[in-house]
């Protein structure tokens, strides 16, 4: 948190906060939160938060903490060496010292005369002393490993003294919790800021290629933050094979996933994972579709008023895709068109329950001529194209039941985007581009009412 600065004077009774949340981290990009917001004494106050895996591997005294780490292993893998090498030699010592006791009797017994046979005897005794000058010498070269020994555990114990004092009182580890503890703690504020207007786009972020040119690929957007499981559905139509991976890491791996075959087959991409269940388009129908995961069954299905299918009212690129279901902070959607509207694209809210249609808003966009579409908060955000140059061109907002064109670029790296669905619980765009499956992180604008407003 950054040092707050006051107010002007005269400012306004509405403080506008500008959010970017980052949640999946690329090479140029970390999971970045900044605030900006109004304290309720007056004093405007800047917050931001990093990448919890990455805010320790970043830090110069993080990795000199590490190299400290790796240097005590060497120490403690050496003294267990000469712990062993000491143990045997010890026994071997002990083993000559009998024999060297024996031979020194029998040389006193002996008196200055030895015949030949105790000479012998004398000789090969002493023949067995003689790999006792090389244990000797091994305890010398040990000697000098264990100064030098000394000497690195005193240098270890002064630098890590010298970071505890810098750091503070808490070690590594705790410094770590503590950064995660407080990043979760900022990431839930964030969550609690309510909605915003689309700003921006942030470049894309590939997570992996897999599969054909068109395709969907999606988390459940009401699962809690302890389920990351994916789903991926390969195609565009007729197809039936649902896999789930059981982490974002299994999917990117390929690993560690299960299989669920659809008792019908779907249409288009439109696809959407919604409190453990699948929304889809039947194929060759108006007809959506409510799959559960967990029993494997269809709970619901229900065909969508006058809804176009079959390719008749379908985005720029085709590919049956009449019918797009998108979840937001509000609820599930479908977005889709009639021969009423005349081609218009039509968004209507939708009871997750039954199916059945709450409301329902004519945007007067053709639908022919949009790429792809996704809701936030209650808008909804279509794109001009589906292809290189595209952008988030146009914005219906369900709330006032106006329009607006806008200008917020996204680069669309491979070209032909085929899926575009927003999670509102990561707060990132999920795309399928050309049979890669990629990441966007939004950038929301906030308008907030200060303390004291009515």
């Amino acid at each position: 948190v950054w040092p707050a600065w006051p107010k002007p004077l005269g400012s306004c009774s509405l403080t506008m906060l500008s959010l970017q949340q980052t949640l999946f981290q690329s090479p140029e990009e970390g999971w970045q939160l900044y605030t900006s917001a109004q304290a309720p004494d007056g004093k405007c106050i800047c917050t931001a938060v990093i990448p919890a895996q990455s805010t320790c591997a970043r830090d110069g005294r993080s990795r000199e903490l590490r190299q400290l780490m790796e240097k005590v292993q060497n120490v403690s893998q050496s003294m267990e060496v000469l712990e062993l090498r000491t143990f045997r030699d010890l026994q071997y010592v002990r083993s000559m010292e009998t024999l060297m006791r024996s031979l020194d009797a029998r040389l006193r017994a002996a008196d200055g005369s030895v015949s030949a046979k105790s000479f012998q005897e004398l000789k090969d005794r002493m023949t067995e002393l003689l790999p006792l000058s090389s244990v000797l010498e091994q305890y010398k070269a040990d000697t000098r490993t264990i100064v030098r020994l000394r000497e690195e555990v005193r240098n270890l114990s002064s630098s890590l003294a010298a970071i505890q004092e810098e750091m503070g009182a808490y070690g590594y580890e705790d410094l770590q919790q503590r950064v995660m503890a407080l990043e979760a703690r900022l990431h839930a504020c964030a969550q609690k800021l309510g909605c915003g207007k689309l700003t921006g786009v942030s470049n894309p972020i590939t997570i992996r290629a897999m599969g054909s040119r068109f395709g969907s690929w999606m988390t459940d957007t009401m699962a809690p933050s302890a389920d990351s499981r994916v789903w991926y559905m390969d195609g565009y139509y007729k197809g039936r094979r649902v896999l789930e991976f059981r982490t974002l890491g299994d999917f990117i791996k390929g690993q560690n996933f299960i299989q669920h075959l659809l008792p019908q087959p779907w249409a288009g991409t439109g696809h959407v994972v919604y409190n453990g269940s699948l929304f889809y388009n039947k194929y060759q129908s108006n007809v959506v579709v409510k799959y559960h995961f967990r029993s494997r069954s269809v709970l619901v299905q229900r065909s969508l008023p006058g809804a176009g299918y079959n390719n008749t009212f379908p985005y720029s690129w085709g590919g049956f895709s009449d019918m797009d279901f998108m979840v937001d902070e509000s609820g599930l959607w479908a977005v889709y068109t009639t021969n009423q509207n005349a081609g218009n694209i039509v968004v209507s809210r939708l009871d997750p329950h039954t199916l059945e249609v709450v409301r329902s808003w004519d945007t007067g966009y053709p639908k022919r001529s949009a790429g792809e579409a996704f809701m936030i908060c209650g808008v909804l955000y279509v794109t001009n194209s589906h292809l290189a140059g595209a952008k988030v061109y146009f914005a219906y907002f369900t709330n006032t039941s106006s329009y607006e064109y806008t200008d917020v670029p996204f680069h669309n790296q491979y070209s032909h985007i085929s899926m575009l669905d927003y999670n509102p619980r990561e707060r990132a765009l999920y795309t399928w581009n050309n049979g890669h499956q990629v990441l966007y992180n939004v950038t929301l604008f906030h308008v907030i009412s200060t303390a004291g407003d009515p």
